[in-house]
């Protein structure tokens, strides 16, 4: 999940090609861990797995929790704004990601993360009074005409028939999706007083305090014993990536490339879980896909795609 987003730099020179790599590398691997996490729920209870996921972060992140020298004191309203981010973007998103991947699959999964874009305007518009753009209005129709198709797709197979555990997949895939726009829209309340890596640390730790007592429970009953060593890598590989790579490498980029720009790099997300569904999962992929993952390509690059290049283009056109 890549945080909110600093200032970026207003300089003339143009970014360094390794601040692109970073961006591109940073939403490839939530896309690759979103994708992955179908092995390990086949393996882990759901509130299991993030309760380990938090606890191999708190751990490789202890260093980061620190406040650096000169860096303010948290104040009574980032304490509130640390918490929120944390219930919505982390504990909550977890979960319903989580259980949703469980219930259909990860191609399922990226075609519905393409939708954060438009969630993401959505939610700005209720809360920070933001206004939505046409094209941001058509890229939430194309959103949502993605994952309809998806579903309408998966019920009229004739293979197999579709439970109601796959519908309630669906819809805990688009409550995450909801969750991560909110963590975005929260972002964007924070004050600059926090540096991003301590941000990072801090909610982590919030999500390792929710989901403790639930995984505690689960962890009763379970053998661990039974776990494969490539799977208590995959484990540590998904929490690195989710809790620390991704957040670094999503910072760096955003140092040198404005955010409008950086927003367009979100497209490596859904096509990267999809292609984990596809090549690693071997999940199938048809016609109907092709075209509900298109439309969900559509509306992520209407939603990221700066406007001062859409100007542009429009004006060479003219």
């Amino acid at each position: 999940m890549p945080p909110a987003a600093p200032p970026a730099r207003t300089g003339g020179s143009s970014p360094p090609p390794w601040a692109y790599l970073s961006l591109a590398a940073s939403m490839a691997l939530v896309g690759s861990y979103v994708g992955l996490s179908k092995l390990l729920v086949a393996v882990f209870p759901v509130l299991l797995l993030a309760w380990l996921r938090f606890g191999i972060a708190a751990v490789a992140m202890a260093h980061w929790v620190q406040r650096a020298p000169g860096e303010a004191p948290l104040s009574p309203r980032d304490r509130r704004l640390l918490f929120w981010e944390s219930f919505l973007g982390n504990f909550l998103f977890s979960i319903c990601m989580l259980y949703g991947v469980q219930l259909t699959s990860a191609l399922a999964a990226g075609v519905t993360m393409a939708a954060i874009p438009a969630a993401v305007a959505v939610l700005s518009r209720v809360f920070l009074g933001e206004h939505i753009r046409p094209r941001v209005a058509v890229a939430i129709a194309c959103a949502m005409a993605g994952i309809a198709l998806l579903a309408l797709a998966r019920s009229g197979s004739a293979e197999t028939a579709v439970s109601p555990w796959e519908y309630l997949g669906y819809g805990l895939l688009l409550a995450a999706v909801l969750c991560e726009a909110s963590y975005v829209v929260i972002g964007k309340r924070l004050t600059g007083n926090v540096s991003p890596r301590r941000i990072s640390a801090l909610i982590n730790l919030w999500g390792l305090a929710l989901v403790t007592p639930f995984g505690i429970w689960q962890a009763l009953s379970f053998d661990f014993g039974a776990v494969t060593l490539p799977t208590w890598g995959l484990l540590v590989f998904y929490a690195i990536a989710a809790s620390m790579v991704t957040v670094w490498l999503w910072m760096q980029g955003l140092r040198h490339v404005p955010s409008s720009r950086a927003g367009v790099f979100t497209v490596l997300l859904p096509v990267s879980a999809a292609l984990v569904g596809i090549v690693v999962l071997g999940e199938s992929f048809g016609a109907v896909h092709v075209a509900a993952f298109g439309l969900a390509m559509a509306g992520l690059l209407l939603a990221t795609w700066p406007e001062r290049v859409a100007a542009a283009i429009k004006t060479e056109g003219s």
